[in-house]
């Protein structure tokens, strides 16, 4: 069964950075599509990023485009994509979520619905 498990989460004031780390386990993703979203209070879930497991590539929404940055790991943790998010504003806190669907596609916008895996999720805090 697959697994997903977010970590990085924190405090964090304007202007600086986290990374986040999603790790996938149970199953071989040869062709997933893993995604980040992320959900503030009384706000809908809101796609940030998708990374393709056949060949790393990555897929990003505007919003985020320029600030996030996905990446892997391919020789120490192939199962870890990790988010690295830079000049964090306080409207970007929110529960942060990974999400896998395998076989996947990323496509742009990223829509919740099209992810059946999802982890419980980690917090983010921007404030001064």
């Amino acid at each position: 069964q697959l697994q997903v498990v977010e970590s990085g989460g924190g405090l964090v004031e304007p202007g600086g950075s986290l990374r986040l780390s999603c790790a996938t386990s149970g199953v071989t993703l040869p062709y997933a599509a893993i995604g980040w979203f992320r959900q503030a209070p009384g706000k809908s879930r809101e796609g940030l990023a998708c990374l393709m497991s056949s060949d790393a590539s990555t897929y990003y929404e505007e919003s985020v485009k320029g600030r996030f940055t996905l990446s892997r790991d391919n020789a120490n943790a192939p199962n870890t994509v990790y988010l690295q998010m830079n000049s964090l504003q306080p409207d970007d806190t929110a529960v942060y979520y990974c999400a896998v669907q395998h076989p996947g596609l990323c496509l742009i916008p990223l829509m919740p619905g099209d992810f059946g895996s999802w982890g419980q999720g980690t917090q983010v805090t921007v404030s001064s």
